[in-house]
């Protein structure tokens, strides 16, 4: 354990929520990692050691897992021509092509549907829409294990949601079988110290800690301030959001069309072996 003074788990708590909690005096290097995160999407050209692959999903298989079912995979892409048809499917975000290491997180039943084809044994659980949960689930679990672990090692990570684009195209050029999709892909690299992003400020623990039974009212209080908080942080980075952060982030859920393909999910889960009863 680092002997972490209150001043720096105060610069900590304050660059992430603009204005941090003044009674939390505990810090470790777990919790030092975790609050120190940020997406990175600028890589330097230095190879990852070798077996950081390997260490990075001992890590994601010691993540949590309903029922130790393990409903989850991950294909590691490294080659740059894969990288770029990958990074065509999801939107043509160009630091897929330039990390090092490329996950692709899967919420996996095909694993049970074989192991049930083979025992000869019954697996129409595998039909309903809470197996594909726990198979989402379990990937997420997963990958944010692989992705605190990658940050201790001085590594920068970024989640890339955009994978979910197109579901099937990349069903296509993974090989995926039935009864499995990509949940979201992982850029892993060394970070460009020159283009290092900044912590960036989340809501209040108010809006998001509701004590015995949900507080509804409280984010009519709490959303102004963190507007003003997220203004200055844009101002900061040089970014021009649409708007206030809530007005920002009301025009990505304003409908359909703001889904770069993903209102189509349920039709392709169905094409991908997925019942969703």
């Amino acid at each position: 354990m680092n002997n972490h003074t209150p001043h720096a788990l105060k610069e900590l708590l304050d660059a992430r929520y603009g204005k941090g909690p003044q009674t939390l005096d505990s810090m470790n290097d777990t919790i030092d990692t975790l609050m120190q995160h940020r997406s990175v999407r600028a890589f330097t050209d230095q190879p990852l050691a070798p077996n950081t692959l390997e260490l990075l999903i001992a890590a994601a298989q010691s993540a949590s897992t309903s029922s130790n079912l393990q409903t989850w995979s991950v294909i590691a892409v490294e080659d740059p021509a894969r990288k770029q048809r990958l990074s065509d499917l999801a939107g043509k975000q160009a630091f897929i092509n330039s990390a090092p290491l490329f996950l692709v997180w899967i919420a996996d039943l095909a694993r049970m549907q074989s192991m049930g084809d083979k025992r000869e044994k019954p697996y129409g659980s595998l039909d309903y829409l809470e197996m594909m949960l726990v198979a989402t689930i379990d990937s997420a679990l997963a990958a944010q294990n692989a992705a605190i672990a990658a940050e201790s090692l001085g590594l920068g990570t970024v989640y890339i949601g955009a994978i979910r684009n197109n579901l099937e195209g990349v069903a296509k050029e993974l090989g995926l079988p039935p009864r499995a999709f990509a949940t979201f892909g992982m850029c892993v690299g060394h970070p460009d110290p020159a283009q290092l992003s900044a912590i960036k400020p989340r809501l209040p623990q108010a809006s998001v800690l509701h004590k015995e039974q949900y507080n509804v009212g409280v984010h009519d209080q709490v959303v102004p301030g963190y507007n003003d908080t997220m203004d200055a942080f844009y101002e900061a980075q040089k970014m021009k959001p649409l708007g206030a952060w809530d007005l920002h982030s009301l025009n990505r859920v304003r409908g359909p069309e703001a889904m770069a393909g993903r209102d189509g999910m349920v039709a392709a889960l169905n094409k991908l072996g997925f019942a969703l009863k």
